[in-house]
């Protein structure tokens, strides 16, 4: 079917600076890949922080990898509630003027001035997949998500991502997710 894309749920999890992992995990430390994840050169890490905010904490959060020029926590809004730490809706990568918490690995931990944020939701196309459903990139389009337990649901504000290094799928939060009632392999419709 046309403008169709997989939807794929993103768990609360963490990027982090090559300075941060060293921190955390020790001098020269490298990640260690568990399973390679959808978008290219993108992978699940055997690596684990505790994510601690101002009124409680996750014991045990995923770090994602390869490693980022900025350390970045990515938590869905009750995530962020339950912890009480503040993650405004963002894009990855847009940190100005967001939430802290802090980090502890084995070997040390970080005090992070900024970088929590609940992601905007968003598809990730390659150039030819754009071309071919019509879109452009940073393009705002709703996405439809089609569920057979009576939640059926349309998400507004979905920025498109364009980038030779992506693979077609759209992310949204376990929040977004569990709103849908939305199960594994969900197939959406883009509607522009």
């Amino acid at each position: 079917m046309e403008n169709q894309v997989l939807v794929e749920i993103s768990a609360r999890h963490v990027h982090v600076s090559q300075q941060d992992l060293e921190t955390l995990f020790g001098k020269g430390y490298e990640l260690t890949v568990k399973k390679m994840l959808s978008q290219p050169g993108q992978f699940a890490c055997e690596e684990r922080v505790k994510v601690i905010g101002a009124k409680s904490e996750f014991p045990a959060v995923s770090i994602l990898g390869p490693v980022r020029p900025e350390t970045q926590v990515e938590l869905s809004l009750t995530d962020a509630r339950s912890i009480g730490v503040t993650a405004p809706v963002r894009e990855s990568g847009d940190l100005e003027g967001t939430g802290t918490c802090k980090l502890v690995g084995p070997a040390g931990e970080v005090e992070i001035s900024k970088g929590v944020i609940a992601a905007k939701r968003h598809i990730h196309a390659t150039p030819a997949d754009a071309e071919k459903m019509g879109l452009e990139n940073g393009q705002i389009v709703s996405v439809e998500i089609p569920t057979a337990n009576g939640r059926s649901l349309t998400f507004g504000d979905v920025v498109v991502r364009v980038s030779e290094n992506y693979a077609l799928a759209m992310h949204i939060d376990t929040d977004e997710a569990n709103a849908a009632g939305m199960a594994p392999n969900t197939m959406a419709t883009v509607i522009k």
